[in-house]
């Protein structure tokens, strides 16, 4: 058989290749400690599963979801976001369900690229940024992201020539996979940018939630700060970790995906949206229109549930996160391997010490193979992650320590 071209560039995959890594370290025996996927290991809330359970027993729930039918989640989802960041949603004309936030960001190239255009996506970056890019037949200019910038890539960089091309910039702060995390004076650099060039601007955002410094106010309380241009306070870690449409609150030129997989645990579920304007929302609702319908009913009620129900869930998930975070780092400091501390995020990005600085596939395929610790290599983001590797925060601190001890010996 004859396959399409553009299958090629799909080939590879870092996610993929650890799993085979982890496949022959299983068949030699290797007891895993598997670091390599950020999948939260935590469980969803009981309130959004008992929405899901009640559900089920309605039969009107078991058909087919149109976009109509999908109205309830959308409300939900632009009064979280009103509340979160004070800018004004409209559900029927700015927000899409979503099958996971990695759906759209794989889909709206379809809607924005003709063969040979440019897409500017992060070096390195989340893998499906790029696949979309490469089933719209476009072209990827890699921006490098940088210890000594921060991790931000340098739009002045950017060749003319590239930017002539170019149609759609894809950001992702707080970072998977460095943990970065961007001020809202370059998201209102990159707003000017991509105005400036005719550029959409596509922000990815499933780490939202998950932010550790500035962090105690999940509503709408004493402890709130406020943002320019904007009229309503912002709890503190959103202060720290804004979104796209602060710096874009007309919604001029940008797009913005969520997914409830982090903030709430419900990776397993599928269920995600987008935010921004109208005219993208729509081209990117005709593309969903060709490909699927939505997801089952019962699904969206437990998001509904998840967004308008208590958040004491989202809280005890950070705060999670966040003792597993020092302990890895405490553990890896006592090896004398040192890493900076992360803001945001379940990931400790990692610079591999001298002898493994230009071979992280290498590393993270021996480590696993002799000590069952799977990570997953830098270059599998993007050439810029080379020398890198990243470690997912998915067990809890006795075992991240078990897992350093083994990484220490291998050493």
């Amino acid at each position: 058989m004859e396959f399409a071209k553009r299958l090629q560039p799909l080939q590879s995959n870092v996610f993929a290749d650890m799993d085979r890594a982890k496949a022959i370290a299983l068949a030699a025996g290797r007891e895993i400690i598997d670091l390599s996927l950020g999948s939260s290991d935590l469980p969803t809330e009981a309130h959004v599963i008992e929405a899901i359970a009640r559900s089920l027993h309605d039969p009107s729930t078991h058909g087919y979801l149109l976009f109509h039918a999908t109205q309830s989640f959308r409300q939900a989802a632009a009064s979280w976001y009103e509340k979160k960041f004070g800018i004004k949603v409209d559900p029927e004309t700015e927000v899409l369900p979503l099958i996971g936030s990695q759906e759209g960001t794989a889909h709206l190239p379809l809607a924005l690229l003709n063969p040979g255009d440019f897409a500017l996506l992060l070096d390195p970056g989340y893998p499906s940024h790029a696949g979309g890019v490469y089933l719209a037949s476009g072209q990827i200019y890699p921006m490098p992201l940088r210890a000594e910038n921060n991790f931000l890539p340098v739009l002045s960089d950017i060749p003319a020539t590239v930017l002539a091309q170019s149609r759609m910039m894809v950001l992702s702060y707080p970072h998977n996979p460095t943990a970065a995390i961007a001020p809202l004076a370059f998201f209102r650099e990159a707003v000017a940018f991509c105005q400036q060039h005719n550029i959409v601007l596509v922000h990815d955002f499933p780490y939202v939630d998950l932010v550790f410094e500035g962090t105690g106010d999940w509503g709408l309380g004493e402890n709130s700060a406020f943002i320019p241009n904007t009229q309503s306070p912002i709890p503190n870690h959103q202060a720290l970790v804004p979104s796209i449409l602060q710096a874009d609150p007309d919604k001029s030129i940008s797009i913005e995906f969520f997914t409830l997989s982090k903030s709430y645990n419900m990776g397993g579920f599928r269920i995600g949206y987008a935010i921004g304007n109208a005219e993208l929302i729509r081209a990117l609702r005709q593309v969903k229109a060709a490909v699927d319908f939505n997801q089952y009913r019962g699904i969206l009620d437990g998001a509904i549930a998840a967004l308008t129900g208590p958040q004491a869930g989202v809280e005890k998930a950070v705060e999670t996160f966040r003792k597993r975070r020092d302990a890895f780092i405490t553990a890896l400091h006592r090896i004398d391997w040192h890493v900076p501390t992360p803001k945001a995020t379940m990931y400790i990005w990692a610079k591999l010490p001298p002898t493994w600085s230009q071979n992280s596939r290498e590393f993270c395929t021996q480590l696993v193979e002799k000590t069952g610790v799977a990570a997953s290599p830098g270059t599998g983001f993007g050439k810029s992650g080379e020398g890198y590797v990243r470690f997912a925060l998915v067990h809890e601190p006795p075992l991240l320590e078990t897992a350093v001890e083994r990484i220490a010996e291998f050493l």
